[in-house]
Protein backbone atom coordinates (compact mmCIF):
# COMPACT_ATOMS: atom_id res chain seq x y z
CA UNK A 1 0.00 0.00 0.00
CA UNK A 2 1.38 3.40 -0.99
CA UNK A 3 0.67 6.20 1.49
CA UNK A 4 0.56 9.72 0.10
CA UNK A 5 -0.91 11.64 3.05
CA UNK A 6 -0.30 12.01 6.77
CA UNK A 7 -3.04 11.72 9.40
CA UNK A 8 -2.79 14.84 11.57
CA UNK A 9 -4.49 15.47 14.90
CA UNK A 10 -3.93 18.70 16.81
CA UNK A 11 -5.39 18.97 20.31
CA UNK A 12 -5.24 21.69 22.94
CA UNK A 13 -6.45 21.59 26.53
CA UNK A 14 -9.78 23.05 25.40
CA UNK A 15 -10.62 21.17 22.19
CA UNK A 16 -9.57 19.24 19.12
CA UNK A 17 -8.14 21.98 16.89
CA UNK A 18 -7.76 19.94 13.69
CA UNK A 19 -8.02 16.38 12.50
CA UNK A 20 -7.58 15.25 8.92
CA UNK A 21 -5.26 14.33 6.07
CA UNK A 22 -2.31 16.58 5.25
CA UNK A 23 0.65 16.56 2.86
CA UNK A 24 3.15 17.92 5.39
CA UNK A 25 3.47 19.51 8.83
CA UNK A 26 6.09 22.04 9.97
CA UNK A 27 6.56 22.49 13.72
CA UNK A 28 8.70 24.73 15.98
CA UNK A 29 10.82 22.06 17.69
CA UNK A 30 12.92 22.89 20.72
CA UNK A 31 16.10 22.49 18.65
CA UNK A 32 14.64 24.30 15.64
CA UNK A 33 11.84 24.15 13.12
CA UNK A 34 11.42 20.87 11.22
CA UNK A 35 9.11 19.47 8.57
CA UNK A 36 7.30 16.14 8.74
CA UNK A 37 6.56 14.38 5.45
CA UNK A 38 5.07 10.99 4.55
CA UNK A 39 7.20 8.09 5.88
CA UNK A 40 9.00 10.31 8.42
CA UNK A 41 10.97 8.37 11.04
CA UNK A 42 9.21 7.91 14.39
CA UNK A 43 9.93 10.84 16.71
CA UNK A 44 8.73 12.55 19.86
CA UNK A 45 9.75 16.18 20.34
CA UNK A 46 8.86 19.12 22.53
CA UNK A 47 7.64 22.28 20.83
CA UNK A 48 8.45 25.89 21.57
CA UNK A 49 6.48 29.05 20.92
CA UNK A 50 6.01 29.50 17.21
CA UNK A 51 3.92 28.58 14.21
CA UNK A 52 2.62 25.14 13.22
CA UNK A 53 2.03 24.99 9.47
CA UNK A 54 0.22 22.15 7.70
CA UNK A 55 -0.69 21.65 4.06
CA UNK A 56 -4.13 20.30 3.25
CA UNK A 57 -5.66 19.86 -0.20
CA UNK A 58 -7.25 23.30 0.32
CA UNK A 59 -3.88 24.98 0.97
CA UNK A 60 -1.58 25.89 3.85
CA UNK A 61 -3.03 26.44 7.32
CA UNK A 62 -1.22 28.05 10.28
CA UNK A 63 -1.64 27.89 14.04
CA UNK A 64 0.28 29.95 16.60
CA UNK A 65 1.31 27.83 19.60
CA UNK A 66 2.95 28.61 22.93
CA UNK A 67 4.48 25.15 23.26
CA UNK A 68 3.60 21.48 23.39
CA UNK A 69 4.66 18.09 22.05
CA UNK A 70 4.60 16.24 18.74
CA UNK A 71 4.65 12.49 18.13
CA UNK A 72 5.13 10.90 14.72
CA UNK A 73 4.65 7.20 14.02
CA UNK A 74 3.42 5.26 10.99
CA UNK A 75 2.34 8.37 9.06
CA UNK A 76 0.26 9.61 12.00
CA UNK A 77 1.19 12.96 13.53
CA UNK A 78 -0.23 13.94 16.94
CA UNK A 79 0.28 17.40 18.39
CA UNK A 80 -0.67 18.39 21.92
CA UNK A 81 -0.33 22.17 22.01
CA UNK A 82 -0.92 25.21 24.15
CA UNK A 83 -2.58 27.95 22.12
Amino acid sequence: MIVSMLKLKIVSTEKVVFTGDVESVTVPGTLGEFEILVNHAPIISSLEKGRVKYKTQEGEQCLEVLGGFVEVKRNEVSLCVEV
